[in-house]
């Protein structure tokens, strides 16, 4: 009986040190693992294809392979064109900050994610939160080093449906400040932290960085950023379906009124 089959990646590149986290990770569940991961950052992705350049491929080393593409196209690859079989699992991180709330959106980790159960293979989503916890911006990856690989496996043991993914997200803290685990629902900030910093270049043109800005909301209990902001391990099944059932009734209701 051959070993569980595991695809690695991320969005933040083949030498991010969150992709090294993961990898680790993968070993203690097999030792048939491979990772495809983009030649560079790729944060903001989301679920993006590359159609209008060629992609390239490099081999790294055995097993290990980089992309010039998204998280998408790195899913895509290895499973099409890298492994010699359909994986068992793929695991997506674990991604330099927190995906919670409506940056599930923009995620490329979680795309990588979303790529992978659109193949119908289990597919893992996991990042470290940092700044949240009023220490600046240190980044704690041996909490998910620590907390990872029992959690995975724990989610291992049953069956999630069809179109289902998993969303994990650690908290900013010490691994055994960690208050527990949580099955949450995505939440919602009641601010927007994308904001728009204006600079001018050396020859006096305007040009112009996104970035997030750093304000603590008040999210509802049971969310994702509810549970992080209290040291949980949030962990919240998305799916790929994302027809708002209420909303049909009320489109049906509509449409049937004005027929």
């Amino acid at each position: 009986m051959r070993s569980v089959r595991i695809l690695v990646t991320n969005d933040d590149g083949i030498h991010a040190p969150g992709l090294g986290v993961l990898e680790d990770i993968a070993r203690q569940l097999s030792d048939d693992i491979w990772v495809v991961a983009p030649e560079s950052e790729q944060s903001g992705a989301s679920h993006s294809l590359t159609l209008a350049d060629p992609l390239r491929l490099r081999e790294i080393e055995e097993r290990r392979f980089a992309v010039r593409g998204t998280p998408t196209d790195c899913v895509l690859m290895g499973i099409r064109k890298v492994l010699p079989e359909l994986p068992d699992l793929v695991l997506s991180g674990v991604n330099r900050g927190q995906n919670l709330c409506e940056d599930v959106t923009y995620s490329g980790t979680v795309a990588a994610a979303m790529e992978g159960t659109a193949f119908g293979v289990r597919s893992i989503a996991l990042s470290q939160s940092y700044g949240l916890s009023g220490e600046g911006r240190k980044l704690r990856w041996h909490t998910a080093a620590h907390h990872g690989i029992d959690l995975i496996r724990q989610l291992l043991r049953f069956e999630w449906g069809d179109g289902v993914l998993m969303n994990i997200n650690f908290p900013d803290c010490e691994p055994g400040d960690v208050e527990g685990t949580e099955a949450t629902v995505q939440g919602r900030r009641d601010q927007k932290l994308l904001k728009v910093d204006e600079r001018t270049d050396a020859r006096g043109q305007p040009y112009y960085w996104l970035g997030f800005e750093s304000v603590r909301s008040k999210p509802a209990q049971g969310t994702d950023l509810k549970a992080v902001y209290e040291n949980r391990i949030s962990v919240t099944p998305l799916h790929m379906d994302l027809t708002q059932t209420r909303a049909m009734a009320l489109l049906r209701d509509a449409l049937e009124a004005g027929a």
